[in-house]
């Protein structure tokens, strides 16, 4: 059952960056996207325990554009991940999101 979230979330992912699930008028985000997919996804997707990222994980993030990706969070991808799991993993990480930055639908508190 965890696996197969995983493929979901992975398969979520892959389509917010290949543009099917964009929001419109959005560009391509700096940093390694495919990164964040392989090395972050399962610290963030839903259901689950929050849980600290691991190195990897931490290390794309520090090398990613997270605000620019946050632009690009559709509803579609806000069901398949948690966003408050994306505050802490950003926030672990050294990379923390500002107070009222907007990913898709949600205001980070």
């Amino acid at each position: 059952m965890a696996m197969d979230s995983r493929v979901l979330v992975g398969l979520t992912l892959i389509l917010v960056i290949s543009g099917t699930l964009l929001v419109p008028g959005q560009g391509t985000c700096q940093g390694d996207i495919e990164g964040l997919m392989k090395e972050c996804a399962v610290y963030v997707q839903r259901p689950g325990p929050k849980v600290n990222p691991s190195a990897a994980c931490c290390m794309v993030v520090k090398k990613s554009d997270i605000p620019c990706a946050c632009g690009r969070v559709t509803a579609s991808v806000q069901k398949m991940i948690d966003m408050d799991k994306v505050v802490h993993v950003t926030a672990f990480c050294g990379k923390p999101l500002a107070h009222g930055t907007k990913c898709g639908s949600y205001v980070v508190p």
